[in-house]
């Protein structure tokens, strides 16, 4: 009969007493999480399904963690594809911003042109 209780995430254990040597991190709607030995734990065949994966890889840190596994997967030739989009990317943003900010001063030399109108035809009819 081989063994088929094995230290996983998800599985439920029973807390006994005795000597202190590796620890495991337990957590329980009755406690606080925290280390507990392996000693004091006995292995049920009862086991939680959690989906950490998918909570981890939805996660920022799990994210940030595949981007940097792939960028050390890249070849020379990847990398270099990566420096010319963010190039590329750059310069669009920056063209796109000087675009929008000559827009926005064109639009206050507008209102000011329009406010100046508007006094004099006030000062004009008083």
């Amino acid at each position: 009969m081989p063994f088929k209780r094995y230290v996983e995430i998800g599985r439920v254990a029973l807390v006994n007493y005795g000597e202190n040597y590796e620890q495991a991190l337990v957590d329980a709607p009755d406690m606080v999480r925290s280390q507990m030995s392996f000693k004091r734990l006995s292995l049920t065949d009862i086991k939680i399904d959690i989906d950490v994966k998918k909570k981890w890889e939805s996660s920022s840190w799990g994210r940030k963690f595949n981007v940097q596994k792939k960028r050390a997967s890249l070849n020379d030739f990847d990398r270099f594809k990566v420096m010319l989009a963010k190039i590329k990317m750059a310069e669009d943003v920056r063209q796109e911003f000087f675009l929008l900010k000559e827009h926005a001063a064109r639009t206050e030399i507008a209102i000011r042109v329009l406010k100046r109108r508007k006094a004099e035809l006030e000062h004009q009819a008083a």
